[in-house]
């Protein structure tokens, strides 16, 4: 068959937490994310679905949580995605550092990979974490979020992902026929038992690098895990490209699902991981104002109709605001 358009890199990664309002204040708070939305696992309605960016919801840059508080902390192995990482401005990983001390988050030596310099923490949940810092182009498509942390450190978006893998052979051949390209191997470090890590990349500029490990370490999902990690297939048609590729390779995806602000595609990969296709659009923006983003609950579709009922079941949070911390002290 012909080969699909190539995914432009990761649209999302989505990950399980375990108390709300702990997460929202880690992730706001300390790292200066933007709340862009704050919505209900649309599988399950008893639990929030938080949506973490840059100041505009770029594909590219959003980390969303399901914060299941009756779950237990689960343990990172064997077909999972072990580690997210996120581009910061070269140069901040001093501040990063000196606001990790603030704000009492574990984090570990610094370490290089593939010429870059690589900061690993965890998020209050043990959910290992990673900022890498590069070079941010003039061009860049992500808008940094600047109401907690200075543009000259703000996120923008994410790095990489690294999927610990049993037999990493048939994942690699789909990544390649996703469209991305082997660009490196090297002694693995830092994070895993496996021997060897070996990178691909895709061709966008946010979230253009997949990092394969092998390693074979019992794991379970539960708090401080990946739940699954979304690649970008931009429109309707190239996603549904995307699918027939992955279909051909021997896999079993669903039919596309409606997600209110992006389309999806779901399937789990030969080592288990479970992937996502996801459409740029509509886009976080479809059903609220750019500058309100996050200030109220969203309940798409027929669940709006609910309101009462799936408010009643949900945890009471409160969006960190600057102007509240300040009057604080």
């Amino acid at each position: 068959m012909t080969a699909p358009t190539p995914t432009p890199g990761i649209h999302h990664v989505t990950c399980i937490a375990g108390d709300p309002q702990r997460n929202m204040d880690f992730w706001v708070e300390t790292l200066g994310l933007r709340l862009v939305k704050r919505s209900i696992n649309q599988d399950d309605p008893s639990t929030y679905h938080f949506f973490f960016a840059d100041a505009e919801g770029t594909p590219g840059t959003s980390m969303t949580f399901f914060p299941w508080e009756g779950q237990s902390r689960g343990k990172v192995g064997t077909g999972q995605v072990a580690r997210t990482a996120f581009r910061v401005p070269e140069g901040s990983l001093d501040f990063w550092e000196d606001r990790f001390d603030d704000h009492g988050v574990e984090y570990e030596d610094r370490i290089e990979r593939f010429g870059e310099t690589v900061l690993p923490f965890r998020d209050p949940d043990g959910l290992p974490v990673e900022l890498v810092a590069v070079e941010i182009p003039d061009d860049d498509p992500t808008v940094p979020w600047t109401e907690w942390v200075p543009e000259s450190a703000a996120i923008r978006g994410f790095h990489s992902v690294t999927l610990w893998l049993a037999d990493p052979e048939p994942s690699e051949d789909l990544l390649r026929t996703m469209g991305m390209e082997e660009v490196g191997t090297e002694a693995a470090q830092g994070d895993t038992p496996g021997d060897e890590r070996t990178r691909f990349a895709a061709e966008g500029p946010v979230g253009k690098y997949v990092d394969v490990l092998p390693t074979v370490e019992g794991g379970r999902q539960g708090h401080g895990t990946v739940h699954h990690v979304a690649f970008q297939t931009p429109t309707d048609e190239v996603q549904e490209e995307m699918r027939e590729a992955v279909r051909s390779a021997g896999l079993r995806p669903t039919n596309q699902i409606d997600r209110h602000w992006f389309r999806s595609v779901y399937f789990r990969e030969f080592g288990g991981v479970l992937f996502e296709l996801a459409t740029n659009g509509p886009g976080y923006d479809s059903d609220e104002p750019q500058a309100e983003l996050g200030e109220r609950l969203v309940l798409p579709g027929e669940f709006e109709g609910r309101r009462e009922e799936i408010e009643a079941g949900l945890t009471n949070v409160t969006v960190p605001r600057p102007d509240a911390a300040e009057a604080d002290d």
